[in-house]
């Protein structure tokens, strides 16, 4: 993936796609830790390494708190809409 550099103030930024952000369980205002390696390399990590246990039982106690509801393809079969 091509990402492009851009000025902010005195340094340069890039802007990270939400899949990549997403696929490291990063949102704004977290930090990352920057590596380069003697090949000019940058390695961004976590700060806090991204824990998918933590994060599907708070799926889990959300998915529990939203009511079952009749689906529509449901409804409109009771209704004869189809």
């Amino acid at each position: 993936m091509k990402l492009q550099l851009s000025k902010w103030g005195n340094s340069l930024a890039v802007r990270l796609p939400v899949e990549c952000t997403r696929a490291a369980g990063l949102k704004e205002g977290d930090t990352v830790e920057a590596e380069v390696s003697p090949v000019g390399e940058i390695k961004l990590t976590p700060a806090h390494p991204f824990d998918k246990a933590a994060f599907l039982e708070r799926l889990l106690k959300l998915h529990a708190k939203m009511p079952m509801t009749t689906t529509t393809v449901e409804m409109m079969r009771r209704e004869d809409r189809y």
